[in-house]
């Protein structure tokens, strides 16, 4: 009986084993897997990066350029924004005459013109605020 126990002992030793071999061969694969794409995103990264770092070079030349084109042209704007308070200027003038003359009120006054005993009427401008 004991020669039996060693016996089936030893065949699910050799059964065990030769599961274990398979199971590493597998993990093998897969750590030879994952070590390939590991490999390419490396690659990957590096390749994104140079692309990344191209673009940044990129911008700030396109930003430096924008700089020196909006510092030229803050001339131009400035003159406008005076032109703007000119013209501002101008027509609240414009409106300030044009409410002091609406403001003024003709009233009719009555005279009597004593060459000719005749009532004429004369205006007379006041001026309201």
């Amino acid at each position: 009986m004991i020669e039996w126990s060693v016996g089936i002992a030893a065949v699910a030793f050799v059964f065990l084993v030769f599961f274990l071999i398979l199971t590493l061969r597998k993990l093998m694969a897969t750590l030879a897997e994952t070590k390939e794409t590991l490999s390419d995103a490396r690659k990957s990264v590096n390749s994104i990066t140079d692309e990344a770092e191209e673009l940044i070079h990129e911008a700030n030349k396109i930003s430096v350029d924008v700089k020196g084109k909006m510092e030229s042209v803050d001339p131009l704007v400035e003159s406008v924004r005076d032109m703007g308070e000119m013209l501002h200027n101008a027509t609240s003038s414009m409106k300030r005459t044009a409410l002091e003359k609406e403001n003024r009120k003709t009233i009719l006054t009555q005279k009597t013109d004593d060459t000719q005993d005749k009532k004429k009427i004369h205006p007379v401008r006041i001026k309201m605020k």
